[in-house]
């Protein structure tokens, strides 16, 4: 279980010598559970990719908690390998340099596993619909859609205990899009692993999404169980859902 208790998050505001902060994130309080999927979803600017940063443990909250497993995110060995991401920048996710092989091969050799061989690396490809001789190409010879599903494969790779995806389909056409988001609802159905899913998109949360985190302005609005979406009580979060309505 991933558990966020009373996180804030400050960022210094102004120019070089300024002393003034700014607060991006108020005392959030979440957790995700074991084979959850737990969507976090916010407008730009709503804090949503700094709490995630803090889940990642790539910054240390400046007070609060996050761990993992009761270990906190911010420790290498805590996250190597328990906790991976895919990002809404597919582009820069894979060095330009690496065949679609070395980048799958790139986390497990963090771990120091050095003995995965082709046939392991063709079943990750074919838990993301992707043929096996794809190991050999480069990311500029495959499709946005196709690097994303490379990114998915990797993250997998290490069997994790949780996979965070920031905006992770929002680059993609909306008809990879849907396909994105059946690889991921059957991969969560196959495996045993959480997700937190990022999202500025209320509709691409819902038909994934267990349970749904309204975030706005660094804090939790409301938390819902995707079923009960219908009957949010805050006024954000019945803002969000008239305005999909419309569209």
């Amino acid at each position: 279980m991933l558990l966020v208790k009373d996180v804030e998050k400050s960022y210094k505001k102004g120019g070089l010598f300024s002393k003034e902060k700014q607060k991006v994130l108020h005392k959030v309080t979440l957790e995700c559970r074991a084979g959850e999927c737990l969507g976090i979803i916010g407008e730009s600017g709503s804090g949503k990719s700094t709490l995630g940063r803090m889940i990642l443990g790539v910054e240390k909250p400046d007070s609060g908690s996050v761990t993992l497993q009761e270990l906190p995110t911010h420790l290498r060995k805590t996250r190597l390998g328990k906790i991976s991401a895919v990002f809404q920048d597919y582009k820069s996710s894979i060095n330009p340099f690496f065949t679609v092989k070395d980048a799958i091969l790139e986390p497990l050799q963090v771990l120091g596993r050095k003995d995965i061989g082709d046939a392991r690396l063709m079943d990750l490809l074919e838990k993301v619909d992707l043929p096996g001789n794809y190991l050999k190409k480069y990311p500029h010879e495959l499709s946005g859609g196709e690097v994303q599903r490379v990114c998915i494969a990797r993250a997998i790779a290490t069997e994790p205990a949780c996979i965070l995806f920031d905006e992770a389909i929002s680059s993609l056409d909306v008809s990879v899009q849907v396909q994105v988001l059946n690889l991921l609802k059957e991969l969560k159905s196959n495996h045993d692993m959480s997700f937190i899913f990022i999202t500025h998109d209320i509709q691409a949360a819902a038909y994934l999404c267990d349970r749904m985190i309204i975030f706005k302005d660094g804090q939790i609005e409301e938390t819902v169980r995707t079923q009960d979406l219908g009957q949010v009580q805050s006024s954000y979060a019945k803002k969000l859902l008239e305005s999909l309505l419309t569209i």
